[in-house]
Formats: structure tokens, sequence, C-alpha cells
């Protein structure tokens, strides 16, 4: 038997992912996230019935004040409490006016599992609880890291203080230690960059004043600048802060610089999906549903940890009613709705489906308040549409938009339709609304898709158009259309920032580019690693120079330089390089297909649901092992089964 802690289900993602939002701190001031925020339930009360065939006594411990009912009999917490045998109502009230109230039940019949149900006084729900969360000593109210000490690999005298080089990211606080006598009051300057920490006017964290009693702040660094301070002065040690979790992926090629891409996204990916995934662990270190959107994928073929998705799914969704766009941002709205339909086939976890499928309705419902007459969705008031930092036509209402909604119906009707909903009304919306885009924002002169009909500039970005692409919205005439006019165009504004690479790359597998996919991994990618990067950045435009690489949003150091989006790479080659992906949900079926022309040599371990992927090529020579069944091979028209554990060999020809 296992003990839980036990919550209103939802409401711990819903504290801690507040709570996650409150963290971001520039030069030295506090940044709320500037959203609307949803907060926990604060009086609940949690019931069970009981049949016991013998006496027995259990005790609840609690986050918060209340009381305990058995049979309509009051009892205080932290008292043991016996039970006769026969037939019991117990309840537990808890209001906790500070924190996230929650219950842990210990004794031998009786305990807090997650068969308990849960009431906010106007609904009843199964209990929300952890799978980290089985320990009377720990506090739900508090998020447990493992921690390591790391200590700086080079320090150096320089401009007049002392430079320190921690050689990674960290994620953590420092300890200082002045060695000797001297006490002075010091500086700290931190920095993603040296540029940034040796800039002591605009470096985006800084600390004065700090003496041997002053309490340092988590901050996210690998270089630390101290002025006025020789190296043997001031000792450092930074304590890095990480959830732990196994990788479950590996890479090993004869690519060095392939091999090299896949470590440092899987350093970045780490760093960015603790207890939930944020988009940089420096300056925002809020969680943004379009990032999620992505690592949901990234998570997939490398860490494959279901926690991580549900409890960012919860979060930025938080309760019923809908208040606002996520993030103010409509299309970071649908992408949400999405991230459910991809989360389902990730996992197969239809428990998870029924607690959150009426958010995505409501959702979706609120999406459809604020269309036009034609079905398109336009922006209102404090609404943000965003796509992308880049060059659209945002005029009216715009394509990438519409696009995206119609993939939104389409996963609210998919999942809906997995849960025996009549979802019917959404099934037709996505056709109309396809149809009604085609016809007013393709463009069969150009051949694609414009950004806005309504200006009249018949502006082409690569946007609407990738979109079409990911979600088969267009036929395969009109795909090829995209790809020589569009995406194989010099002359179409190139894509900067690897959010959107993520979406581009992932169009031009689908239409079998991969070659030139794999190149555009060598140079955008390995042109941060020529850089000197050890996790990938926000954005990165080769023909910037020098400290014009680490500016973004009009500061010299606003650029993240470890971002969630930036380990897109671990996708791009394990689902279209490897080949793997469910044909249904929770891989109880799935497909690895590989496309490996470009390694001569290749040893790489892929998470399955319950299970592991293992491939292997040697020259002309592929092997292939699933440790779960439900799995084929692929290779042209030519296909074979995977039986569970057994390793199945082929020739391919190079």
């Amino acid at each position: 038997m296992t003990t839980y802690w036990l919550w209103y289900s939802g409401d711990f993602e819903i504290r801690q992912g507040m709570m996650q939002n409150f963290t971001r701190e520039e030069r030295g001031m506090g940044w709320p996230a500037y959203w609307y925020l949803e907060d926990c339930y604060h009086n609940v009360f949690f019931q069970r019935k009981y049949q016991l065939t013998r006496a027995t006594t259990f005790q609840v411990q609690a986050s918060g004040v209340g009381h305990v009912k058995v049979d309509n009999q009051k009892y205080p917490f932290e008292t043991p409490i016996t039970c006769p045998p026969g037939d019991h109502q117990i309840e537990i009230y808890v209001g906790n006016p500070n924190g996230l109230p929650s219950v842990y039940v210990t004794g031998e019949l009786i305990y807090s599992d997650p068969s308990w149900q849960v009431s906010n006084f106007l609904q009843t729900t199964q209990v929300g609880y952890d799978e980290r969360y089985t320990q009377a000593i720990q506090d739900p109210n508090q998020l447990y890291y493992a921690k390591q000490p790391i200590l700086p690999q080079n320090i150096s005298a320089v401009a007049g203080g002392t430079l320190y080089d921690f050689g990674q990211a960290i994620n953590g606080r420092l300890r200082v230690t002045w060695q000797g006598e001297q006490r002075a009051e010091i500086t700290l300057c931190y920095g993603e960059s040296e540029t940034e920490a040796l800039d002591t006017k605009d470096c985006y964290y800084q600390q004065r004043g700090v003496t041997p009693t002053t309490s340092i702040r988590k901050r996210a660094f690998r270089y630390v600048f101290i002025p006025q301070v020789q190296p043997d002065q001031v000792a450092l040690v930074a304590e890095h802060e990480y959830y732990p979790r196994p990788h479950r992926a590996k890479w090993e090629s004869n690519d060095k610089q392939i091999n090299q891409i896949w470590q440092v996204a899987q350093t970045t990916f780490d760093l960015c999906s603790d207890w939930f995934f944020i988009d940089g662990i420096k300056r925002d270190r809020w969680i943004w549903a379009g990032d999620a959107y992505q690592a949901n994928f990234i998570n997939q073929y490398s860490n494959f940890d279901e926690g991580v998705d549900r409890r960012t799914i919860l979060t930025l969704r938080g309760h019923d009613e809908v208040k606002q766009h996520l993030n103010t941002i409509v299309d970071y709205s649908i992408w949400w709705v999405i991230s459910v339909y991809n989360h389902y086939q990730m996992t197969g976890d239809r428990q998870f489906l029924v607690q959150v499928y009426p958010k995505m309705k409501s959702m979706v419902d609120y999406l459809r308040q604020q269309t036009d007459e034609h079905g398109f969705l336009y922006g209102r008031n404090h609404d943000w549409i965003f796509v992308d930092w880049s060059e659209i036509d945002k005029e009216g209402t715009t394509a990438a938009e519409q696009l995206l909604l119609v993939a939104g119906y389409r996963a609210l009707a998919s999942c809906g339709e997995v849960l025996a909903q009549d979802v019917k009304e959404y099934q037709e919306a996505s056709k109309q609304l396809l149809a009604a885009t085609q016809r007013y924002f393709w463009d069969d002169e150009l051949g694609c898709f414009i950004d806005s009909y309504r200006s009249g500039k018949r502006h082409v970005s690569r946007h609407p158009n990738i979109l079409a692409i990911l979600f088969d919205l267009v036929t395969p005439e009109r795909q090829q259309s995209i790809l020589n006019k569009v995406l194989l165009n010099e002359q179409i504004t190139q894509i900067t920032t690897p959010y959107f690479k993520f979406f581009e790359q992932d169009a031009l597998c689908k239409l079998g580019q991969q070659n030139q996919v794999l190149q555009q991994i060598r140079n955008y990618w390995g042109g941060m690693l020529a850089l000197g990067a050890t996790t990938f950045w926000e954005e990165y435009d080769p023909q910037k120079e020098g400290a014009a690489h680490y500016a973004m949003y009009g500061d010299p150091y606003g650029k993240s330089l470890c971002h969630a989006w930036g380990a897109s790479p671990i996708y791009l080659l394990g689902r279209y390089f490897i080949g793997l992906r469910p044909l249904t949900p929770g891989y109880q079926t799935f497909e690895v297909a590989p496309v490996l022309t470009a390694f001569e040599n290749l040893d790489c371990t892929l998470p399955l649901k319950d299970g592991e992927l293992v491939i292997r090529k040697k020259g002309s020579q592929l092997q292939v092992q699933a440790t779960r069944p439900g799995g084929c091979l692929r290779l042209g028209d030519q296909t074979w089964s995977l039986p569970k554990g057994e390793i199945v060999t082929v020739e391919i020809a190079e």
C-alpha cells in the first residue's frame, strides 16, 4: 500500500504553478506574471466510506485547520481515531487561507490513497495526488529539489575583479565564503554569458552589499563577476537545484556534431522541465502554453515523464471558468487544447482525459465567442495574437490563427469521441472554418496561404503554410506547392526563433526533407555550439556578431540562453530520423520508419509507454528491438513486426 498526500484535484498544480509564475526577477525587481493567475480552493473536504470487518485505528495530518468527522462525530487532527467493525462514513474538513489544503491519513486499513473523493462545496471529484508526495514529513505547499554543489571550473582576475566560470548553466543559489580576515561587502554580478557578468551596469541579475549573513536568491547563471575582489579573497560554490529524473533516451552516432547537439539539447530540456515546463531558467521562469506544447514532444522522445506533462497542462488551464486567454495569447489557448490531445496520444491516459476534457470544451467554446461571420478568430482588446516573433501581416484576421483553430476543433472532437461525447458541432465547425480559410486566404497565383486578406498586401510568411502542413489541412498538390513556393523559397523571410523553427522543421520532415532538416540542425544549432553555447538559446541569428547575440526585447541581455524550445532536435531526430511514432494512444501500436542514410553508425534508445525502443545501425545492417509489444518496422514498402524483446535484423540499402 502507498499513502499519499491528498488535495483537490488539479489544485496542487494550480497553486504551485502560480508560485512558479511569481519567481521572475529583473535587475533587483520582482516581476510577477502579467496575466490572470488562478489559485487553489482554500477550503475543501475529503470523504470516503469504509466497510470494516475488524476494528482499526487511523490518524489525520493536515496542511491547514479543520477536523475529522466519523459517522457525524468530530475529532481533532493528529489524534488516533478507532473505528469498530461495520460501515463508516469519514469526512475531513480542511481550510488553508495561505496555501493548499491537504491531508495525509495513516492507518492499517484507513489511509489516504486515490480512492478518496474531495469537494470544494460546489462539486465533488476524485482527489488529486502526486507520486512524489508519499511521506508524512513532506509539505505539499513546497516543491522539493535535488541539490548538487558545483565549484567554478575557472577563476580569473579580470577588470579589477574576479570572474568565476562554472562551466555550465546553474539554476540555484550561491554560497559565498570570505577568505582570511577581510569581510568587506561585495557585489555579485551574474551572467549566462561572460559578457553579461562583466557588465556591472546592465547585467540582468546583480546583488549588492552581500555580507556573510546576506540571503542570496535562487538565480540562473554560468558566470559570476565580483568587482574589486581578488581571486584569493572570496570563494564561491553554486548549489544547483534540479528535479531528478532518469534519462530514458540516448543518441550516439558517428556524427560528433549531432551527438553534441543531442547532449546540449538534453541539458537544455532538463533545466527547463523540472516540476513544470518553463520557457527559460534565467529571464521569465514562467509557464507559457506555446513553450509547453513543444516541450511535450521533446519530453516524449527524451524523458517520457508523464507527470510534468500533466502538471503543466493543469496549471496552465486553471479552474474551469475561462477568464482570459492563456498567457493573454489567443494562439496559446489553442495550443493548450491540442496539447491535451497530444498527451493522450503519448500516454493513453484516459483517466486524465476524463479530468481535463470539460476544460478543453469550455476553452474551445470561449474561443468560438470571438469568431466573426466567417467563423474566423479575431483578437479583442487585451488579447495578443502572437504566432511568432516575425514579420507577419496581422491586419484583420490572420491565416495562421484560423488554421490553428481548425486543428483545435479537431483535437477536441477526437478527445470527445474517446469519451463518447457528442462532438458533431465541433467537427462541423472545423469543416466550415477550413473551407472559409482556404477560400479567403489561399492565393492561387502565389500557390500558398497569405497572412491577411483584408489588408490587400498579399503578404506571405512561412507560418500559416507550416501549420497547414503540420495538421494535414491541404491536399498533396497544395502541400507540394507550399514546399516549393514557401518552405524552400529563400525569398520568403526566414524564421529566426527556435520556437517556430521547431514547427518548420517538423513540416519539412513530414514532406520528406530530412536531408535539408539535418543540414539546418547542423547550421542553426551547430552555429550556437560554435559560439560556445552549453545550452540552446531562445533565438539565434547567424548574421549577428559579438554581444549582439545576447540582446532581445530592447534589452542588451534580454535573450534567454537556456530556452526549452531550443531542445527541439531531440524530437526531430527521434520522430523523423528514427521514425518512431505511436499509431494508437499509449503506444498500444507503434511504428518505426527510420531514415538514417546520413549516419554510418548509430546506437539510439528512445522511450515508449511502458517500454523502450533500441535501434542500432552499423553500415547496411539495422537492428531494432522493442521491450513492449505492438510495434512494427517499416522501410519503404516493406514491414516487419517487432515481437516484444526480440531483435529484428534487416539489411538496408544505402
